[in-house]
């Protein structure tokens, strides 16, 4: 059954769960009685290192310090591929753990759930499990799931992201597994531990709550509970990410992020997304590239996409936004949301079209690295009538686009995708 068919018209609307949270400056500490409170013993600690910093190292000394004992894979990519998942599943069964911690952003936190349910049905593979609830037992493993970002939520979401790398090795598959069994145990956000993460990150993720914020304000699914959330945190990110950005040892600003991503991703867990994400997926799939870096950059044009079917919904994101819309009509309205969203996307400093995208654009960039001979060959994105073909025909087949605000077929599609590859910002808002 195609995802359309699973989900349009939406004419019962489903709630998903949260975990248990703690929250605010200092709660890492609390990971280790909180641990053994759970009945951790011997706990596989997935992260992508985190190099750098001694956030890890930190952690895990914490622990062990409680009496846990602790075993490390630290190998998690940006965009985690299926093989990240598998090599972990593998580390944990030879070594009998019996929990997961994971350290990071979403990377660590999404290749963690998908170990965790490949554990469950005895390490079959990660990609057998994509789509809605596709997995058998209830019962994964318990997981701490502790960021280092503000952006994804996936601490507290019940989605996660995997990079198909194996089916098909000459066409990378990005897709969204969504399944109430993957829900973390427990979810640590300390704003302390934000403070490391660099500027261009901090921009990046938080993008990407706009985005989360965003998409299932104007979603069709118009779920009322998750409306609130998002609307609070789409005001949230307005004030605080700047500040974030730029002064990043400041707790107000990583504070504000944190909450702005931890409510936008309770928005999205149950009100759906749309194409910002499909596209940021596709273009992950095929170049590595950042997934708030791609978020960013599909944002406006996506707004602008959707805004004649949400012309009122755009004008609330308007006043979120701190804009004064007295005496402006619903459109207008709209129109000055979609330009405050792109002076803040220059505000943070964040690069406007995908082949503007260089390996020297952001830190820590892996366009046209490995490990596999897809990626290395990939180093610069063409933007080409081919490319903009494959990643729309991508963005068609993702889960979050049969919940975009306005329908989505190839034809109307292609242009934003066209648009996101090499147009200016400005044509926008002109």
């Amino acid at each position: 059954m195609q995802v359309d068919e699973l989900l349009k018209p939406f004419p019962i609307k489903e709630f998903h769960p949260f975990p248990r949270a703690l929250m605010g400056p200092g709660a890492h500490e609390m990971i280790g009685p909180e641990a053994l409170k759970m009945g951790f013993r011997k706990t596989l600690v997935m992260t992508s290192g985190l190099r750098g910093t001694d956030i890890v190292h930190k952690i895990v000394e914490s622990m062990k310090y409680h009496g846990l004992e602790v075993v490390v894979y630290d190998k998690v990519e940006s965009n985690p591929k299926d093989y990240n998942v598998m090599d972990s599943v593998k580390l944990y069964q030879e070594n009998a753990c019996d929990s997961f911690v994971s350290i990071g952003g979403g990377s660590s936190h999404d290749a963690c759930k998908g170990a965790r349910v490949s554990v469950a049905h005895d390490g079959r593979n990660v990609n057998e499990f994509e789509g809605f609830n596709m997995s058998e037992n209830p019962k994964n493993p318990p997981h701490i799931a502790v960021s280092t970002t503000a952006g994804t939520g996936s601490e507290t979401s019940w989605a996660y992201v995997i990079t198909d790398t194996t089916t098909d090795p000459d066409n990378p598959h990005k897709y969204v597994a969504f399944d109430d069994a993957s829900v973390a145990s427990l979810a640590i956000d300390d704003p302390v531990l934000y403070f490391d993460c660099p500027v261009d990150y901090t921009a990046q993720c938080g993008f990407d709550v706009l985005a989360h914020a965003s998409e299932p304000y104007v979603s069709r699914l118009n779920f009322e509970p998750s409306l609130g959330n998002a609307i609070r945190a789409i005001k949230l990110t307005s004030e605080n990410l700047r500040e974030a950005v730029w002064n990043g040892q400041d707790l107000k600003g990583r504070e504000g992020m944190m909450y702005a991503q931890y409510i936008a991703a309770q928005a999205f867990n149950s009100g759906g997304l749309g194409i910002i994400h499909s596209i940021s997926h596709a273009v992950s799939a095929f170049y590595d590239t950042h997934h708030g870096l791609n978020n960013a950059i599909a944002l406006p044009r996506v707004w602008a996409f959707n805004m004649p079917a949400q012309y009122g919904r755009f004008a609330d994101i308007a006043e979120a936004m701190g804009i004064d819309t007295h005496g402006m009509t619903k459109p207008q309205a709209a129109d000055a949301a979609l330009a405050a969203a792109i002076r803040l996307l220059r505000d943070v400093g964040i690069t406007e079209k995908f082949t503007d995208v260089t390996k020297d654009s952001y830190s820590k960039n892996r366009l046209g690295q490995g490990p596999t001979a897809f990626y290395q060959s990939a180093g610069t994105i063409s933007g080409d009538a081919a490319d903009v073909d494959r990643i729309t025909n991508h963005v068609l087949g993702d889960a979050c686009t049969p919940g975009n605000a306005k329908e989505c077929t190839f034809e109307t599609v292609r242009p934003v995708v066209d648009h996101c590859m090499n147009g200016d910002l400005d044509d926008l808002i002109s």
